[in-house]
């Protein structure tokens, strides 16, 4: 059917709400909105949905949620799986609780038993409560960090962590045949009470999620020293991280803990920024200021469904703040754990860390100073989480931390997603345990940079919206694998990693072997003197990514290596 037909239907079909088809009578006229909004369904990923909020298949609405919940229903009904149920949580976006609500309905019309979160909460605790109940599934109605007219869907499995094959392309299936809205399933409140299929969920599943981070700390004979000395501002910028972080903060004795109150209350408007993502510079100018007013040793913040933190530290030296990066934090974390679980001997049996291809090379580095395993995986914590499943099915290793460079990281099992609110207890920890040493993060970092080098990485977006967006990313990665550059940057390109057909290219020999990792759309470029580079297009908005990494022997030559392999490489393929 031509989109202009099912934009007609939408208009004027009774299944959908008034208010739905007043919007879409509204855009007679405006043919490139309407097209946008119904030239295709909005795409269950992997992972599952995301989109801008707003009428059409092509936008997150209550239509579309209830589409991807009746395929999800299917498949659990499949592997007889209603009478596990599906945990539900949600974020403080717009449409949130709507959405959450209605994929809880769908399911219990479908016979599939529910337990829906009380109010909006962390994604990481979604992951926790999957395992906790015992559910078959999981959902969380979220779009992460990206700007504030998105929302999104994630759906999790059995085992906590998002979806990864077989069940990603099983759903995703099954999502693809309901074709027509006759075919969900639908049930009203009253009806749901009398199936005894819904349960809300909330202050109980707090507790034990919480006294699972707790668990985390190595020493937190350290915080209770350091509580009155150190300072913390943190920002939930609007979204969940607000009442765990503060909770678990002030659980292990942290005392001086300032919130940045523009932004402490949720709102899925996020007034008091354009882009609520802690990767962001101008999302820190209230907790920055703050910062300056406390003098605080470190700063913090939580995307809106506090997977993601965002750490700012000060430098003693020149009373100056500093940004982390995501590789920059979980290496500290990561380093922290390993040396203070091996000088305590609470290290397990074969350990190993687990990073996405896309993260720190330092990180390799840590790993072999420890005698650590380190496993690489796809880009996307849903492949850490994956592993930690198969370490506990094969008994190869035992988890002890994983992370990506998108500003994710997880130690301990209790979860198989990045969390948020457990980074910001480990490194509130080491923070403690430094300034006992009369040192700061910052120090920590250098003394680092010395002993395992100077790792640099960076990242650049290209943005494409719509068809011909779609289109020229494509055609950006057809160019690569057809014509794979042999410099960049100044650096050979030593081996080609294409993702995509499972072949690595040794450039040098002509020997070619297999990547070992699944499929996927990724292109990576191993580099001479340390050094790679990467191109993804994002599985949940219109873009391309492209990833550095470098090695220098300063932070300033470092700085410059990855400046020359940056513009080298989104020149060559842009």
């Amino acid at each position: 059917m031509d989109y202009r037909d099912v934009y007609k239907s939408w208009c004027e079909d009774p299944y959908f709400d008034e208010s739905t088809r007043a919007e879409l009578r509204a855009l007679e006229g405006n043919e490139a909105e309407i097209k946008d909004r119904f030239y295709r369904r909005l795409a269950f990923g992997t992972g599952g949905l995301r989109g801008v909020i707003g009428a059409g298949t092509n936008r997150m609405n209550i239509y579309t949620v209830r589409q991807a919940t009746q395929g999800l229903a299917n498949y659990i009904n499949a592997q007889n799986g209603g009478e596990k149920g599906v945990a539900i949580a949600y974020d403080s976006r717009i449409m949130s609780r709507e959405f959450a609500r209605e994929a809880a309905l769908c399911l219990n019309a479908n016979g599939i038993r529910t337990y829906l979160f009380d109010s909006l909460r962390p994604t990481p605790e979604l992951s926790f409560a999957v395992r906790c109940l015992g559910c078959i599934s999981g959902i969380v109605i979220t779009a992460s960090h990206n700007p504030r007219e998105y929302n999104g869907y994630k759906v999790y499995w059995e085992d906590g962590a998002q979806i990864t094959p077989p069940h990603d392309r099983n759903i995703l299936a099954e999502v693809g045949k309901i074709t027509d809205f006759s075919q969900v399933k639908i049930m009203g409140s009253e009806a749901v009470k009398e199936a005894g299929l819904f349960r809300q969920i909330g202050r109980e599943i707090d507790d034990l999620y919480l006294e699972q981070l707790k668990k985390q700390s190595i020493h937190p004979e350290v915080i209770k020293e350091a509580a009155k000395d150190i300072r913390i501002v943190y920002t939930p910028l609007h979204g969940t991280g607000n009442l765990p972080v503060r909770r678990v903060l002030k659980e292990l004795g942290f005392e001086q803990v300032y919130i940045v109150k523009e932004q402490e209350l949720p709102d899925g408007n996020f007034p008091t920024v354009a882009y609520p993502n802690p990767e962001d510079a101008k999302a820190w100018t209230l907790a920055l200021a703050l910062a300056r007013e406390k003098d605080a040793d470190i700063v913090l913040a939580t995307d809106p469904d506090a997977d993601r933190l965002g750490v700012y530290v000060k430098d003693a030296g020149t009373g100056e703040y500093i940004s982390f990066t995501g590789n920059m934090s979980g290496m500290l974390i990561a380093e922290y754990i390993l040396r203070e679980r091996t000088k305590t001997d609470t290290m397990p049996e074969n350990p190993a860390i687990v990073e996405t291809i896309v993260t720190t090379d330092m990180a390799r580095a840590i790993a072999e100073d420890y005698g650590v395993a380190l496993v690489e995986v796809l880009t996307g914590f849903k492949y850490i989480g994956e592993q930690i499943r198969l370490f506990e099915q094969t008994g190869s290793h035992n988890y002890v931390f994983g992370l990506e460079e998108s500003y994710g990281c997880l130690a301990g099992t209790y979860a198989r997603d990045k969390d948020a609110c457990v980074a910001v207890m480990m490194l509130c920890e080491a923070a403690a345990y430094y300034k006992a040493q009369g040192k700061t993060l910052w120090d920590a970092m250098l003394d680092m940079y010395e002993k395992y080098g100077y790792y640099k990485e960076g990242l650049a977006t290209l943005t494409l919206k719509g068809i011909d967006g779609a289109e020229k990313i494509q055609a950006i990665m057809q160019r690569q694998r057809e014509n794979p550059p042999k410099k960049l940057g100044g650096l050979k390109v030593l081996a080609v990693r294409d993702y995509k057909t499972d072949i690595r290219k040794d450039m040098v020999t002509g020997e070619i072997t297999g990547t070992g990792l699944p499929a996927s759309n990724v292109l990576y470029y191993e580099l001479e003197d340390h050094a790679w580079c990467c191109a993804r297009p994002s599985g949940t908005e219109p873009k391309i990514k492209f990833y550095f990494g470098v090695k220098g022997a300063s932070l300033e030559d470092a700085q410059e290596r990855l400046e020359r392999l940056k513009k080298d490489m989104t020149g060559e393929c842009v």
